[in-house]
């Protein structure tokens, strides 16, 4: 339990959780998170219980439940929070090995590249199955540091490295199957961050 009687305003509980403000107002107008105050002048006020069902919202979507979903089960689920924290836990643990089995994968593949020898299909095949079951959006923020990341790579080349990544990118996606490229965007559009 809380110690002190907190509260915090609609731009702080972004700042403090990194959920941004339009999600919030998204959850609210959607009865998922209703603010406990508001101030005189009508502004979102969020006390620690706000902030605990945030925490179950956040789990909850993080199971790949829809927003709608969520609100069915909600009322169930805050009654458990230790459940629901184990349940999160064991996700975690569970993302974190499938990131360890991905990014062992990822070393395979660029360790192919390095010596200059094409992954065959069947590695991009399980490169991007791996890929699929981590099947977590990322947040604006991660798509931004990767974005940055790359640019930064990107920026070490000389324009010849530049060339040959591409002709090597664009034989690999020239030997897929049409599902697997389908497969390869589905899951691409999935890690983007929701629009809404």
């Amino acid at each position: 339990m809380d110690e002190s009687p907190r509260q915090w305003r609609v731009g702080e509980l972004a700042r403090a959780t990194r959920v941004t403000v339009r999600a919030l107002h998204h959850y609210d107008r959607l009865g998922l998170l209703v603010p406990s105050a508001r101030t005189a002048g009508g502004h979102r006020c969020y006390t620690g219980a706000d902030v605990r069902r945030l925490h179950v919202i956040l789990a909850l979507r993080g199971f790949g439940l829809s927003l709608a979903e969520i609100r069915d089960t909600l009322g169930a689920a805050s009654g458990d929070p230790v459940g629901l924290l184990r349940r999160q836990l064991a996700e975690t643990e569970e993302r974190i090995r499938r990131g360890m089995s991905l990014r062992a994968r990822l070393h395979g593949v660029l360790g192919a590249l390095d010596r200059m020898a094409e992954p065959s299909t069947s590695e991009f095949v399980q490169l991007i199955e791996e890929m699929v079951t981590m099947d977590q959006p990322l947040t604006p923020e991660q798509l931004a540091e990767m974005q940055r990341r790359r640019q930064e790579y990107a920026a070490t080349l000389t324009p010849q490295e530049l060339t040959a990544m591409r002709e090597r990118r664009s034989a690999a996606l020239a030997a897929m199957t049409p599902e697997q490229v389908e497969a390869m965007q589905a899951q691409r559009a999935r890690h983007l961050p929701p629009t809404g």
